[in-house]
């Protein structure tokens, strides 16, 4: 069999080619058909006159969900921060304090005056039923009864010099308690006052008793007895002579 030359068989390929591309580069250059006009049905209704159109709605915007953030849990166990060191100051640089100026002259401190104390309290007492008035004398300490009252004397003052009111001043307790009677059992003290009575003004604080009244008259110091001769007691010299006899 004859083999044909290269020069033919290249000519041939190109003629198949070109027939192949012919129909597709004719294509783009149809021209589209014109569109169809559009007729009264295809329009869209008019509004009637006097209405406003409605605006366009724009369209609802999506709800955005916030990311939500995990916080992390606080540690168990907080280190202190370390304590702030402060440099120490030189002894070269601290200056000794100025005493502040001395505005109130000194005044010398009076000595406090104290009361006078005695240890007598002079009392009076008076029975409302039968105007008996009675004035006595009641040592400090010593419980003294006038009929039905037992009267204790726990201390009696006079008022000091720098005091502004002079006056005399017992502190005193009062018991009722009847006197004891043959055949009946005694009966216990029943505390009826007790606090400051005053010299000056007898109804200012005092006991309230529904038959006695009781205030003070003045303070007093213990005085010894007058008259009385001091006893002398016999020696054991005489007392031996006396028997010799």
């Amino acid at each position: 069999m004859a083999l044909r030359p290269p020069s033919r068989r290249l000519a041939v390929i190109a003629l198949a080619v070109t027939a192949g591309l012919a129909p597709a580069a004719l294509a783009p250059a149809q021209q589209a058909p014109a569109p169809a006009p559009e007729t009264a049905a295809d329009a869209p209704p008019a509004s009637p006159p006097g209405s406003a159109e409605a605006p366009l709605q724009a369209p609802e915007a999506e709800a955005v969900t916030p990311a939500v953030i995990e916080e992390e849990a606080p540690p168990a166990v907080v280190e202190a921060p370390p304590p702030a060191l402060t440099p120490p100051v030189p002894a070269s640089q601290v200056a000794p304090a100025v005493p502040p100026e001395r505005r109130v002259a000194d005044q010398p401190v009076e000595s406090v005056r104290q009361r006078e104390r005695f240890a007598v309290a002079v009392l009076q007492a008076v029975d409302k039923v039968t105007a008996e008035t009675i004035r006595f004398e009641a040592p400090v300490g010593q419980p003294v009864r006038y009929k039905s009252l037992i009267l204790t004397v726990r201390a009696c003052e006079h008022t000091a010099g720098d005091e502004p009111t002079e006056d005399t001043i017992a502190y005193l307790t009062v018991d009722s308690q009847p006197k004891p009677q043959a055949g009946r059992p005694v009966p216990g003290p029943r505390q009826v006052f007790k606090g400051w009575i005053y010299a000056s003004s007898p109804g200012l604080s005092g006991p309230e008793h529904p038959v006695y009244d009781t205030w003070l008259i003045t303070c007093r110091t213990a005085a010894p007895l007058r008259g009385a001769a001091p006893v002398s007691r016999p020696s054991t010299a005489n007392a031996a002579a006396s028997r010799s006899r």
